[in-house]
């Protein structure tokens, strides 16, 4: 008998252990996702500066 109660509270530890890990990753996606926010004006960081249009063709040497 005194088994089965080592065995079930191992579970219990083992799931706590992976309930943690979980939720970890969860706040380590939730920083990223921040991370990649548009700006405040609404102006995705990425093109700033890009304009829309045919783009000039490079000098080639």
């Amino acid at each position: 008998m005194a088994s089965t109660s080592f065995q079930k509270r191992a579970l219990e530890m083992k799931r706590k252990e992976k309930a943690e890990e979980k939720e970890a990753r969860r706040a380590e996606r939730k920083v990223a996702r921040e991370a990649f926010r548009p700006s405040v004006d609404g102006e995705d960081p990425d093109l700033i500066g890009i304009v829309a249009g045919p783009q000039p063709i490079p000098e080639e040497d």
